[in-house]
């Protein structure tokens, strides 16, 4: 599966979600989605593709 393709999934699925969820920051470059919550706490979450 190609690492953008996956990438998108993932974000489809983080934001159709019922987290509580207040932003979503996307940084394509470095392959890192940072996922801001309803109480103001971030989360980074890098993604590679492991070959």
């Amino acid at each position: 599966m190609d690492l953008n393709y996956f990438k998108d999934l993932l974000f489809d699925i983080i934001n159709e979600s019922d987290l509580p969820i207040q932003d979503i920051e996307t940084d394509d470059a470095n392959n890192l989605f940072v996922i801001t919550v309803i109480d103001g706490t971030k989360y980074s979450l890098h993604i590679e593709k492991d070959y």
